[in-house]
């Protein structure tokens, strides 16, 4: 007797989604959003800033009200130049918080990052901290200095709160003294920028997040980053546009839901300022456009 389940039919690859039209691959994800996603990394930037710009509380507040119905989590990725207000609203708003700390090569910049999360946490604004974002990544930092500096927020946070490290899934394989020091594993995993073709790229994440849950050793592993830019230039086999944007978008969510993954997506809306960082899909990875508007 053959073990046929129609539910298991392509469970591991995805959501048989190419019958559907791009009205009805819209309505399904306004369904996911009205019903509620776990997380979205944080974009706080407005057209014309980047990095470096200070940031109001007005358009911090403005951005995460449009979150607000929507998400239970947001995860913010610097503790200065305004950013230290993200926690601080979305606490008001009833929002979780995943508040990193920036980390590079300035030493002074990394100490008051460091010092800010400490304080934050100290203050009860930080549900998860995590102490810099793909630091091995870019070469940055060797890994005995990441690790002082999480060591340093472990030894110095009062409240119970769980400290861990973002990067790349593979970087936590390669450095297990560092997946050893986190109280939680950070993954950012992204079919896209592995070449994936959009039909297999949830099979491809699983693969990620198996990969990251082995260097972990049983530790919780979150996904930080996930996501599909709607415009931009092929890389190899992924293709952006709008219809795989919203067919990544409604698989990983349900993949999230069914496996009780908690998983930020990459992102919330659109900037403008990551053409120049990530090549011309930089700026078109919002589920919302750079004026708070649902793109889908």
């Amino acid at each position: 007797m053959p073990s046929f389940r129609q539910e298991r039919l392509l469970s591991l690859a995805s959501s048989d989604l190419t019958e559907k039209s791009l009205a009805d691959l819209k309505e399904t994800l306004k369904q996911q959003l009205n019903s509620g996603v776990h997380g979205f990394c944080a974009s706080p930037y407005l057209e014309g800033q980047k990095p470096g710009d200070q940031l109001t509380e007005e358009q911090i507040r403005k951005r995460l009200e449009v979150l607000k119905p929507h998400t239970k989590w947001i995860r913010s990725f610097s503790t200065t130049e305004g950013n230290e207000l993200i926690p601080k609203v979305a606490r008001e708003l009833g929002i979780k918080t995943m508040v990193g700390a920036w980390l590079g090569d300035d030493p002074e910049t990394n100490r008051k990052e460091v010092a800010n999360l400490i304080e934050l946490v100290n203050q009860g604004l930080v549900d998860i901290a995590a102490v810099g974002n793909e630091v091995l990544y870019r070469g940055d930092l060797t890994e005995s200095e990441l690790l002082e500096y999480i060591h340093e927020v472990k030894s110095k946070i009062k409240l119970d709160v769980p400290v861990g490290y973002v990067d790349a899934y593979y970087e936590f394989q390669d450095h297990p003294a560092v997946a050893d020091a986190c109280d939680v594993i950070l993954a950012n995993c992204y079919p896209f920028w592995e070449g994936c073709p959009l039909e297999h790229s949830l099979l491809y994440m699983k693969e990620m997040f198996r990969i990251a849950t082995e260097a972990g050793k049983g530790k919780q592993v979150i996904i930080t980053e996930t996501g599909w830019p709607d415009q931009g230039s092929n890389l190899r086999g992924a293709e952006p546009s709008t219809e795989n944007a919203i067919k990544y978008f409604i698989n990983a969510q349900q993949w999230s839901k069914e496996e009780n993954i908690e998983l930020f997506y990459f992102s919330s809306f659109d900037e403008s300022w990551k053409v120049g960082n990530e090549g011309d899909v930089g700026a078109f990875w919002g589920v919302w456009d750079k004026n708070e508007k649902l793109k889908y």
